[in-house]
């Protein structure tokens, strides 16, 4: 971990592309102002975390749905009978 030191209205920066400003200091707390790309994510740690634990739910699917599932497609793919 990097840990840098900086005073109000200093900045660090991230690449080419990301730059971190300390905009105002108060009592225990810092608010940061992040430059980024568009397609750059910026979370809070604790939002981020959540996420990915909420990805990793949808992603774990039960066997027996997945079988059903798989049943299901496999019923829309057959071709249909002549009469």
């Amino acid at each position: 971990m990097l840990i840098l030191t900086r005073k109000l209205n200093e900045a660090i920066q991230i690449g080419d592309n990301i730059s971190l400003k300390v905009l105002h200091i108060s009592e225990g707390q810092v608010k940061l102002g992040i430059e980024a790309p568009d397609d750059v994510r910026i979370f809070r740690a604790e939002i981020y975390a959540e996420i990915q634990k909420q990805n990793v739910l949808a992603a774990s699917v039960k066997k027996s749905a997945a079988v059903k599932a798989a049943g299901l497609l496999a019923q829309r793919a057959k071709p249909a009978v002549e009469k």
